[in-house]
């Protein structure tokens, strides 16, 4: 798709980051929204007035039936990513999907699979490489002037309750690697340029109601030597969100979502580096630059899928750490 004629785009999830992509795609010359599904007719009528959309849906298959609709974005529960992704381009739709792809490597591999098969644009939602704090870092990365000798990354919020972002109800669990894992995961493979060829993962005791674990640790080595720490956790009655800090032979930066700082808490102006300051519209943007203009976009299913190769990796790791510590003697 190449004309300039109006690209409309259905959206799938009424919660917290539905409406972020709402307000993302309005900023966006050229775009309409579509349409909105949510977890019922009610709800999604009740979202689409919310965001002054004009049509509401019962069913995401409601949506793929509608001919004057050119692509989804899917903020819907985790569980339903890879089934949601592979209807849509079956239904021949381009798609953002967010973060994660899937939560295990076999349906991931089946996105791929049906991206390749189709030939449509398909986007995963890593934010993390749209930021404009972690686009400013890139740049100087690719220009020679900076290189990553460790990442340390921490993960925090406080969800003893299955609750969204917006302290309402979840009808589904969010998980510590599969979700915000992947978030650091693929950024640091992509802010070194690197593969990961190492990864390690231990976890905290699996909390009784929700059935996921609350706390995590992982390590992460790269093919030319950068590692990377992650902490995260479901505990942390403090601060929330994810913190990153940049070791280098150049200097350290912190970043904090769109905010840029030195590794002395002076302020970087990242204003400049983008069209927008807000992760969520770039990532759309590129969705549909990447359409119009009939490529791949920066994180594409085929780019992110090795974040996912190593997520299944860390699953399998902590799958088998079973055993009592500290061993007892033999």
């Amino acid at each position: 798709m190449t004309d300039d004629r109006t690209l409309r785009i259905a959206l799938a999830g009424g919660g917290a980051f539905g409406a972020k992509h709402a307000a993302a795609l309005k900023r966006i010359e050229g775009v309409e929204v579509a349409a909105v599904v949510s977890s019922s007719l009610e709800r999604a009528r009740k979202f689409a007035a919310e965001q002054g959309v004009g049509r509401a849906a019962a069913s995401l298959d409601e949506v793929l039936a509608m001919d004057d609709v050119d692509a989804v974005v899917l903020a819907t529960p985790t569980q339903l990513h890879a089934s949601q992704t592979l209807a849509c381009l079956e239904a021949g739709k381009h798609v953002q999907v967010e973060i994660p792809l899937a939560d295990s490597l076999g349906d991931a591999e089946a996105c791929l699979a049906a991206q390749e098969r189709t030939g449509l644009v398909a986007m995963a939602g890593h934010t993390r490489r749209f930021n404009p704090s972690h686009q400013w870092v890139k740049r100087r990365i690719d220009a020679g002037e900076f290189t990553v000798q460790q990442m340390d990354v921490q993960t925090y919020f406080f969800r003893r309750q299955n609750l969204n972002a917006l302290g309402e109800p979840r009808s589904w669990t969010d998980h510590l690697l599969w979700h915000h894992a992947a978030h650091t995961v693929d950024l640091f493979a992509y802010q070194t340029g690197s593969p990961i060829v190492r990864a390690n993962a231990i976890q905290g005791p699996v909390h009784p109601e929700l059935g996921i674990a609350m706390d995590m640790s992982i390590q992460l080595g790269a093919a030319n030597g950068a590692i990377c720490t992650l902490s995260l956790s479901f505990n942390n009655d403090g601060p929330l969100g994810t913190f990153f800090r940049y070791i280098g032979d150049t200097g350290t930066y912190l970043a904090r979502y769109d905010d840029l700082f030195t590794g002395k808490e002076e302020p970087i102006d990242v204003s400049g580096v983008d069209v927008s300051t807000d992760g969520i519209e770039l990532q759309d943007r590129e969705f549909v630059a990447a359409i119009r203009e009939g490529r791949e976009p920066n994180s594409s299913i085929a780019q992110v899928l090795a974040c996912y190769r190593t997520l299944a990796g860390l699953e399998e790791q902590l799958n088998a750490a079973t055993a009592p510590w500290p061993p007892r003697a033999g």
